[in-house]
């Protein structure tokens, strides 16, 4: 098999197209037969709404039972937020979402039972320090998912704390530290918080020296996820599977208003 790319001036739209033996038949053997159309239409595929695995169910806003329609099952529209902790123009958007988009859907039972947010999380690796806030929202999930938004909303208003200039002359460890506190300002155990980010001063046995710590696969899953879908920088914003470009992280409230009357039906 090989992966084809195809673009648009929005979306990137991977195309998985099966490689299949020389049909040996004389009437098979044309270089456009149906038989080789057919093939690259079944096996083509287009961007579509991603999964949301389990461990990361806190990632999730809902906000009421999703509305049914006959015997069909229930599906709303999703809103998916690629956001980096460190990013300014996250930590405007994350604001406007989840302190006014937010309570307006959840006041509004038509748009309730018809749209989630998601949270993806999205790390910049020209900011060092993305990975370590990063890590923490990956350990608040595994210990306290229900607290996520909470801790996202106090790790955003103390942005600048992990900014280059903040951490540059701080041990790795000791930034974890910070980040273990903020999870217990909003009701994270601390302690547990930090057992999951620090990383070892000695190979553990049966380890090696580059083994990250006790998150690093979970944030590996996140990273994998974003480049599913070619999200390069942060805030990007995925709706219904497709990149919403006309959204911004300077939107108002009636610009949101405006949005979702359109679009949640």
């Amino acid at each position: 098999m090989r992966l084809l790319r195809s673009f648009s001036s929005s979306v990137y739209k991977p195309q998985l197209l099966l490689r299949t033996r020389p049909p040996t038949h004389p009437l098979l053997q044309t270089k456009n037969s149906s038989l080789h159309k057919h093939q690259s239409q079944f096996f083509s595929t287009t961007q579509s709404a991603m999964a949301l695995p389990p461990k990361f169910a806190g990632q999730k806003l809902a906000f009421a039972p999703p509305a049914t329609t006959g015997n069909l099952p229930p599906t709303v529209h999703t809103i998916e937020l690629f956001l980096d902790y460190v990013c300014p123009f996250s930590a405007k958007q994350f604001a406007t979402v989840y302190h006014v988009v937010a309570p307006l859907i959840r006041a509004n039972p038509h748009w309730a039972s018809r749209v989630q947010i998601v949270f993806r999380q999205q790390v910049q690796p020209w900011h060092p320090s993305s990975t370590l806030v990063h890590e923490a929202g990956a350990a608040v999930l595994r210990l306290a998912p229900e607290k996520f938004w909470q801790f996202s909303d106090a790790l955003f208003r103390d942005q600048d704390a992990y900014f280059d200039v903040a951490v540059v002359n701080e041990l790795r460890n000791d930034t974890y530290k910070r980040l273990a506190k903020l999870g217990a300002s909003v009701g994270v155990d601390e302690a547990k918080l930090f057992d999951l980010l620090k990383i070892p001063d000695k190979v553990p046995e049966g380890g090696h020296a580059n083994g990250g710590n006790k998150v690093t696969d979970d944030l590996k899953v996140m990273i994998k996820m974003a480049r599913l879908v070619s999200v390069h920088v942060s805030p990007t914003v995925i709706f219904d599977g497709v990149v919403a470009g006309d959204i911004s992280s300077s939107w108002t409230k009636e610009q949101w208003v405006d949005w979702l009357t359109k679009n949640i039906n």
